[in-house]
Formats: structure tokens, C-alpha cells, sequence
């Protein structure tokens, strides 16, 4: 491993808030410099992290990181199924040698309709870290996809901290009383930038479809207290609303401060707009957002 590794990434450096975006991570070379581009905006924005959405490696990290200077940039998630924990090392030690102390490398189990090799997540997760620290990558340099409290316990004792997806206020306390207050707890958090209760919530629905159909999600939530019929129908009323913010701009702030309130060191923001593609780079989206929490 490099000797420029830092062992751990301050929370001050990732700032209060972040983007996450699946379009932020691109396997096509032309698409390098828009992503680039947007990247160097994010920065100057005033956002402290890009989390890369979708199955990311630490080379999809490189445009980023190479078009900013204190830009940190994480996956979210990298699969352990899809990529070995020595590929991983690897990927870490050459992205950490050229952009020393900028880069989080975010893990998850994904999900059994995602992942074929699905089988015993937990104890893979454990033994994926396992090899981890036998390759020199520091805990202090990757996070874990955590929802349930098992996993919350690993992140605090095993990584940075906890990235979870799709949560609400709520699960972010619990989640800091598991931690304790020194790991990192950065949440997601779509936003729906559109004032109109109906078109806000049908916007909302139409991201949250996939994600009811997967049970790692829907045990989250109830666990929280949403039921079957909370669940059905592309979610109720109550359940989209703790799951995104949506509004003016005030209702926006105070939803994701919320989530700051609540124990959450870091909020990472998805923008939910109509047809997003994996493409989209919705940077006009992310000046609205920004004008709303700088």
C-alpha cells in the first residue's frame, strides 16, 4: 500500500453534504469530461463529496478526483460480489497514490435479486473486510452500506462508518446509538425539488418502484414502523414522505437538516427528477440545492 494512505478521512473533510448520483459513474471515455466538469462545479458549489451510485469502483473515482482538489469522492456502493476483495485493494492503493487521502471506498451485499452469488451477506461482508485488512486498505478508508443494526455495529468497528440508503430521520438516530458518536453516519436522501404535494410524491414513487420489490428495504422500513400497506400500492402518503424531501425551498432545509439533528454527520442528496436517466448529470438541479443549503 502507498505511503501517502491516510488511515482515516476527517469528517470536516467530507463536509455536511454531498451528492450522490449514478450518473457520476461511467464505464464510457467520452463521457469523462462532463462528468469532470461536473465534478469541478460540485466543488466550487460548495459540496464536500460525490458518492458514486450504483456497482462503482475506485477507478471510477478518477475523473473526479483529477478535475478537483479537495472533492472527496466515494462509492456507493461497490458490490463485494462483483469485485474481488484483491481487485479492490488494488484499484484503492493506484487511486490513493495519484489523489492521496480523497477517496472512500463505500461496500455493501447489494441485494439476492441483484447479485447471483447472493448467500450467508453478513458473514461475506465480514470476510471481504477480512482480506481488506490483509492488503493494507485502512478501515479509516472505507464505509459499509448498513441498515440493520449487525451491520451498523461493523461499519463502527470495521470501517469509518455507515452509509444507509433510503432512511429517514428516525433510522439516522438509532443508527448514531448503535455507532456511538465517533464513526462517521452519512445517509442518503433523495429530494424532490417540486413545491405540488401530488407531482412530488408521483415523482418519488416512480424512483422508490424498485426498491419496494426489495426485501433488504422493506425489512428496514418496517422495522421502523411502516406496514404492509404503507408498502403497497408504490408506498403511502407517510412512507414517501419520510423517505424524501420534497417542497419549497424551506421545507427542503429543514428535511435535511433533519437528518443532521437526528446524529447524521453527512447528508448525501440525490436529485429525483422525471425520466433520470443513468446518464443524467442534473446540474441545474444541483445549483437550486445548493442555493437552498449554502
Amino acid at each position: 500500500m502507498s505511503e501517502s494512505t491516510s488511515e482515516r478521512i476527517a469528517k470536516d473533510a467530507i463536509g455536511r453534504y454531498g451528492v450522490w448520483s449514478v450518473g457520476l459513474r461511467s464505464e464510457d471515455p467520452d463521457r469523462r469530461d462532463a462528468i469532470a466538469e461536473a465534478a469541478a462545479e460540485l466543488e466550487q458549489l460548495g459540496y464536500g463529496a460525490a458518492w458514486l451510485g450504483g456497482s462503482s469502483a475506485p477507478r471510477h473515482a478518477l475523473p473526479l478526483l483529477g478535475a478537483t482538489s479537495r472533492l472527496v469522492v466515494g462509492t456507493s456502493i461497490q458490490s463485494i460480489w462483483q469485485y474481488d476483495a484483491a481487485d479492490s485493494a488494488a484499484q484503492f492503493s493506484e487511486v490513493d497514490s495519484t489523489y492521496p487521502g480523497r477517496f472512500l471506498l463505500g461496500l455493501g451485499v447489494s441485494h439476492a435479486k441483484l447479485a447471483e452469488q447472493y448467500k450467508r451477506p453478513f458473514s461475506a461482508l465480514v470476510s471481504y473486510l477480512d482480506e481488506l485488512d490483509k492488503a493494507g486498505v485502512p478501515a479509516g478508508r472505507r464505509v459499509l452500506a448498513a441498515l440493520g443494526p449487525k451491520t451498523l455495529e461493523l461499519s463502527g468497528e470495521r470501517a469509518l462508518g455507515a452509509i444507509p440508503y433510503l432512511v429517514t430521520p428516525e433510522h439516522t438516530a438509532e443508527a448514531r446509538d448503535i455507532l456511538g458518536p465517533e464513526p462517521l453516519l452519512a445517509p442518503e436522501l433523495g429530494v424532490v425539488l417540486e413545491p405540488d404535494p401530488a407531482r412530488a410524491r408521483a415523482l418519488a414513487r416512480g424512483h422508490v418502484a424498485m426498491y419496494l420489490q426489495l426485501p433488504n428495504y422493506t425489512n428496514a422500513w418496517r422495522r421502523l414502523g411502516f406496514t404492509d400497506a404503507d408498502l403497497a400500492d408504490g408506498g403511502s402518503d407517510r412512507l414517501i414522505d419520510a423517505l424524501y424531501a420534497w417542497g419549497d425551498p424551506g421545507r427542503i432545509r429543514d428535511r435535511v437538516e433533519s437528518f443532521l439533528t437526528a446524529g447524521a454527520d453527512h447528508v448525501a442528496l440525490q436529485v429525483v427528477e422525471e425520466d433520470t436517466s443513468r446518464d443524467d448529470l442534473p446540474r441545474e438541479a444541483w445549483r437550486r440545492l445548493a442555493s437552498i443549503l449554502f
